[in-house]
């Protein structure tokens, strides 16, 4: 499989790796998709990987990838909902607990009302 030609090409630099998007054609006339990663080592060499996908198969390549974006989607906001609903459980606990006042444990701390204001005392004496 040999290139004959590149027709298109488009580069994703992130963090520590980029993506190359390189449509291409065979000698064939056959046009493909090659992904190419790239991710510097620290030895200054570079890892290279490679997925080629050819153009009848990009339907189902790209919906098996829309798919997987989708359940990353889903799995995230679920993710989010289920953090936020525990913390609003812990801050309603907490709330419970301290209106019962004689029911405190020793260990809580007595309620702070913080401000966002940062005061100054100083012990020393003024001359």
């Amino acid at each position: 499989m040999a290139a004959r030609a590149e027709l298109f090409t488009t580069k994703v630099v992130l963090e520590n790796r980029a993506y190359f998007f390189n449509v291409k054609e065979n000698r064939t006339g056959d046009v493909f998709l090659q992904v190419v990663e790239s991710k510097g080592r620290d030895d200054g060499e570079f890892e290279r990987r490679t997925v080629v996908v050819f153009a009848e198969d990009m339907r189902e390549f790209l919906k098996g990838l829309d798919d997987s974006l989708s359940f990353i989607d889903k799995d995230r906001k679920s993710k989010s909902k289920a953090a936020y609903e525990k913390q609003l459980k812990k801050n309603t606990a907490k709330a419970a607990g301290s209106e019962g006042g004689a029911g405190k444990s020793a260990k809580s701390a007595p309620a702070v009302k913080r401000t966002g204001v940062v005061r100054v005392a100083s012990k020393r004496k003024a001359d």
